[in-house]
């Protein structure tokens, strides 16, 4: 028990010089020499003190060196890793070295490696086969439509003309004309299909 209270003993002295010399730094007076051997072995620990609480204490906010906060990085959080941004930066230095040595070489150009202005031009290729049938139909749909809108206008037209409300100018004649172009086109239409 005798040396766990020497320890005991030891560590509160320890303990009341650390607190003697901060409360001179706090009144900026010069502090008292050691003049004892228990004080300059506390001196000696002292100084043995920050090495241990540089490899011991951590956090990522604390600086073991200045004994405060850190204020910015020691190094750039993506340094020494692959990203994206310097990847894309040389791909793009490759292509600049790459577009200089095309000029400079004043090669012809190469057609298998000319790219179409719209990508999708082969899709609309395709599909254009596909929809010609649809097209006839719709073209057709639309005909009849007219047709039918044009005979309404006639069949009313009449009606008006012989209570004598229009004249017969009105839409009778333009009407005829243009269901006799409409019946003409579907002929044209149905023969270049049999075709």
């Amino acid at each position: 028990m005798s040396s766990n209270h020497a320890t005991l003993d030891a560590a509160a002295t320890e303990r009341k010089a650390r607190l003697a010399k901060l409360a001179a730094l706090k009144r900026k007076q010069p502090e008292p020499d050691p003049l004892t051997e228990s004080q300059t072995g506390d001196v000696e620990l002292e100084d043995a003190a920050p090495e241990a609480t540089a490899t011991f204490l951590s956090g990522r906010n604390y600086d073991a060196e200045t004994r405060g906060p850190k204020l910015g990085f020691d190094q750039a959080p993506a340094d020494g890793q692959v990203t994206v941004e310097l990847q894309a930066a040389e791909i793009a230095k490759d292509i600049a070295e790459q577009a200089k040595k095309d000029e400079d070489g004043e090669q012809p150009i190469d057609l298998f490696k000319l790219q179409p202005k719209k990508p999708n031009w082969d899709l609309k290729r395709d599909l254009e086969e596909k929809t010609s049938t649809l097209n006839v139909r719709t073209q057709n749909a639309i005909a009849r439509l007219v047709r039918q809108r044009i005979e309404d206008a006639q069949h009313t037209a009449k009606l008006k003309r012989a209570s004598g409300e229009q004249s017969g100018e009105d839409v009778g004649i333009e009407g005829e004309m243009l269901v006799e172009g409409i019946h003409v086109r579907e002929r044209e239409e149905r023969e270049d299909d049999l075709a």
